[in-house]
């Protein structure tokens, strides 16, 4: 009897093995307090060159991004993995261009053994252990900000807005949204980046979530829910990890849950 009741396991242990696995890797997908102390660190360090160089022309500074909504990876978990990181500066009529120029010239004097490059609309600073992404921008009327858009121009920016956003949608669904935010990334990181980092936030913060209550719904719904690129590739990427979800359905009904464990670990490698 032993072998029957084996394969006879309660639907709901079945479902644990993967619920489970997904839980310890969604904290380990979270900032260490080391880390979180060395990025504390070295923005302290950035924000006084910044002051001691630039400082009579820049009104705030001010950090943003995933590193604030709590949805950052480790690097060792993304080698993307930066903090966004905001330059007001006074408003003196020049492009947006210029302003990058002068992030740019900072970064090069006071950091001159990091890799810095411009990546529009941002200027890259990485150190060994942190990438920074300078962000130019001015206060703006109609908006909180404006910061670099496409052809050098500006367009409004509200870095709270987001946050906000996110923050009330996790509340409203059991905590459970950063966590899933952190796996999809993990998982968007493993295959090539798929998504645009903050594009995928909003998908999943604008997905919902009916019936769902623990961290194996939230995710697998935010798999089913992935929108096709157009781009072959990516494509099949997301074809693929739709396919795995469904399999994993499938073994956990027929009571496999180290085979449906194993299944959902594949799509993190």
């Amino acid at each position: 009897m032993l072998p029957f009741m084996q394969q006879q396991r309660p639907i709901c242990e079945v479902l644990m093995a993967v619920l489970s696995y997904l839980q310890v890797l969604s904290s380990q997908a979270i900032l260490s307090k080391r880390e979180m102390l060395s990025i504390q660190r070295s923005i302290d360090a950035l924000h006084r060159r910044l002051t001691a160089d630039v400082g009579s022309v820049v009104q705030e500074q001010l950090r943003f991004g995933s590193s604030t909504r709590g949805t950052i990876l480790p690097r060792s978990m993304d080698e993307h993995s930066d903090i966004d990181y905001m330059v007001v500066f006074k408003s003196d009529g020049a492009t947006p261009q210029t302003y990058l120029d002068r992030l740019k010239r900072f970064a090069l004097a006071n950091y001159p053994s990091a890799y810095i490059k411009q990546s529009f609309p941002t200027i890259v600073l990485e150190l060994n252990h942190i990438k920074f992404d300078l962000v130019p921008a001015l206060r703006s009327f109609w908006h909180d900000y404006k910061i670099a858009g496409p052809e050098g121009s500006w367009r409004g920016c509200s870095p709270s807005g987001f946050r906000s956003e996110l923050t009330e949608r996790n509340q409203s669904c059991h905590a459970l949204l950063k966590p899933t935010i952190r796996l999809l990334k993990l998982w968007n990181a493993k295959h090539g980046y798929v998504f645009e980092s903050y594009l995928l936030e909003k998908q999943v913060v604008n997905n919902l979530y009916p019936f769902c209550s623990n961290l194996r719904e939230y995710f697998f719904k935010a798999i089913d829910d992935l929108e096709k690129t157009g781009i072959g590739w990516k494509d099949e990427h997301i074809r693929y990890a739709k396919a795995a979800i469904n399999e994993v359905r499938r073994l956990e009904e027929g009571g496999k849950s180290a085979e449906a464990e194993a299944l959902v670990s594949s799509l993190f490698h």
